[in-house]
């Protein structure tokens, strides 16, 4: 099919400016190749959708924090009820020092 008869081909190819290349073993190849035959995809739409959705889970995974039911009560009830610093803890004398270059304090 030429890309007069499917434009969004032709815009789809000019919109992929970057390039990434890998180099693999036989073997490497032979499995992805047959990973993207059972989904009747091509190896290089294979391995960036699939690199892709891993980059997604990764970030999410590493900015994303999920706590137990448990750690949500006691992280809200933490910031409801902070409990009482002592003044020279490190955390008050943090805080004091933060106060006073905020110039809060």
């Amino acid at each position: 099919m030429s890309d007069k008869q499917n434009p969004g081909k032709t815009e789809d190819r000019r919109s992929k400016l970057e390039r990434l290349e890998a180099r693999l073993t036989r073997e490497q190849k032979q499995l992805l190749q047959q990973a993207a035959d059972l989904e009747g995809r091509t190896v290089t739409d294979f391995v960036v959708s699939h690199a892709q959705e891993a980059a997604v889970r990764t970030i999410e995974e590493h900015t994303i924090i999920k706590l137990s039911r448990e750690d949500s009560i006691a992280f809200i009830d933490s910031l409801i009820n902070p409990p009482a610093l002592q003044p020279d803890a490190p955390l008050a004398r943090a805080i004091s020092r933060y106060q006073e270059s905020m110039g809060l304090g």
